[in-house]
């Protein structure tokens, strides 16, 4: 899994140094802090050592990089990823295992990427981005967009999870956690989502009835995707997952559940980074931090800066929590009066 992640002037990160991560990690802050931005980043390079010497693909590493960077960020050329201002260059450090996956280009950068050294496997596992939006309903559109216009719009992220919902499911016995964390999933959503051949849609089952997926609960789709991927066999127990936001669209209760589903999935082996601005994510994640005696490592920004913390060691100090204690506060008071 990944183990640590060293970025500079890349985007709105100027500087960040993540260590001693583990199955489940977390980031947490205000929008526009660069939540979403990280979990690209850490993205676009397992993905680059995903594709890389797979199969009949002749693209260098640094090729794979640069196409992942242009059509995730989906900048003008990728040299515009530097941050503004910056006196130097990006540059990118992240530790798989024990091995590194380096790179660093210039502003002037167009789509050759200056400096890459690879020293990870080529590995046969998959990551995954889920945004916070859905996908089931705009599969098509997506994928049109993108392998057929060619055009900006839906990124990497959006279009790779197009691509791995439409594989189809697989038979045979699957490891023990995955089953027990579908029939919880199947639970949550009181049905199944499933891709119709004949009529090349996604629809909600339950029991004998069909529905079409527009008219679906957004939490139920959301939660249909982790689903659909564990049932193709897209995620194994050497999977990375990045997940933003999965707070969006569902009920507190249901968070509560979809987190205890990570969890049982972290203990199989599947890496999760999630980014969030809720305390039910932030406060459910530390109660299984406690209960499991589990390292969940949290990095938080604040005032310009990322400040790591282990949500083992207990809540952290954000504008999140802040806000939570002082509403309390101000319901205690109103209370009292």
């Amino acid at each position: 899994m990944l183990k640590k992640v060293e970025i500079k002037n890349f985007g709105p990160l100027d500087e960040l140094n993540w260590r001693d991560l583990g199955l489940i990690n977390l980031i947490i802050g205000a929008n526009g802090a660069g939540k979403t931005f990280l979990l690209k980043i850490l993205y676009s390079a397992m993905r680059t050592m995903e594709e890389y010497k797979r199969g009949d693909d002749l693209r260098t590493a640094a090729d794979i990089l640069a196409d992942k960077l242009y059509w995730t960020f989906q900048p003008d050329r990728i040299g515009d990823l530097v941050a503004k201002g910056a006196d130097d260059g990006l540059s990118c450090r992240i530790t798989f295992e024990q091995n590194d996956f380096i790179y660093s280009f210039g502003k002037d950068t167009t789509k050759q990427i200056s400096y890459l050294e690879n020293n990870v496997s080529p590995r046969s596992s998959n990551s995954i981005f889920l945004p916070a939006k859905e996908i089931l309903s705009l599969d098509q559109i997506i994928l049109k967009s993108r392998e057929q216009d060619k055009t900006f719009g839906f990124d990497d992220t959006y279009l790779d999870l197009a691509r791995a919902l439409r594989l189809s499911p697989r038979g045979g016995k699957i490891f023990t956690e995955f089953a027990k964390s579908r029939r919880s999933l199947e639970a949550i959503l009181g049905g199944r989502v499933e891709y119709d051949e004949e009529s090349g849609r996604w629809q909600f089952k339950k029991k004998n009835q069909k529905f079409p997926i527009g008219v679906t609960a957004e939490g139920t789709k959301k939660i249909a995707i982790l689903d659909t991927l564990l049932s193709n066999r897209y995620l194994n127990t050497d999977s990375i997952v990045f997940i933003d936001e999965p707070e969006s669209a569902l009920h507190p209760v249901a968070i509560s559940k979809f987190l205890d589903i990570v969890a049982l999935l972290a203990e199989c082996g599947i890496q999760f980074f999630l980014s969030s601005h809720s305390y039910f994510v932030v406060k459910k994640l530390f109660l299984i931090a406690q209960k499991n005696e589990m390292s969940i490592p949290v990095i938080s920004a604040q005032d310009g800066t990322w400040r790591p913390e282990n949500l083992r060691d207990g809540m952290p100090k954000n504008s999140i929590i802040d806000e939570s204690i002082r509403l309390y506060k101000e319901e205690v008071e109103e209370t009292l009066k």
